[in-house]
């Protein structure tokens, strides 16, 4: 009598059922990783204040963050609560022109600030003249600039894994292409965090 176990036709449900369970083991793994450029010296500055620079990188990589949860509004806002909740000023002004958004910086501690770069790419510009004027002239505010962007990577696999668009937005890549051609006129230290999975 043959076995009943040799002879049967391949269970189709399976392979299937496999696949969605190694995606959503995948799922599950996916965590934050930086990776990060360094224009004008800005890690060396930031070494000078390595506890501060351990806070931003342990923010960014924070375990609690959801990752497939992340749409730009609420990485957004989980970011906000998580340097708020650390003691960092939420929006501080650069111009004293409370009306304006763009006079304002994301986070701001210790002559560091922060700008949170999730928006459209064109606002590459806006976003690095905040801090070359935060940190010249009279206002003399920051000593070095932190700019948080998300890499090509992560934003293909937001789509692909999650279904989030976080198409049009800044990417690491553009970021460190572009700012050293704009040397002569954004001469404060930048350190460039990319968000990647």
């Amino acid at each position: 009598m043959p076995s009943p176990y040799f002879n049967r036709e391949p269970d189709s449900s399976y392979p299937a059922l496999k696949r969605n369970g190694d995606a959503e083991m995948v799922k599950q793994k996916k965590a934050i990783r930086l990776v990060t450029f360094n224009y004008r010296f800005a890690e060396q500055v930031l070494n000078s204040k390595l506890a501060l620079k351990r806070e931003i990188e342990g923010v960014l990589e924070d375990p609690s963050i959801d990752v497939p949860s992340l749409s730009r509004p609420a990485f957004n806002k989980i970011l906000e609560e998580l340097f708020v909740a650390r003691g960092w000023e939420a929006q501080p002004l650069v111009f004293g022109e409370a009306g304006d958004p763009t006079a304002k910086m994301d986070f701001m501690k210790e002559r560091v600030g922060v700008e949170v770069g999730f928006g459209h790419a064109s606002f590459i510009g806006i976003d690095l003249l905040k801090f070359q004027t935060a940190s010249y002239s009279n206002l003399d505010k920051i000593d070095v600039g932190i700019y948080v962007v998300t890499t090509k990577s992560f934003q293909k696999q937001m789509k692909e894994l999650y279904g989030k668009n976080w198409e049009g937005s800044l990417t690491f890549e553009k970021v460190e292409r572009y700012l050293p051609h704009f040397k002569s006129a954004i001469q404060v230290p930048i350190y460039v965090v990319g968000v990647d999975l």
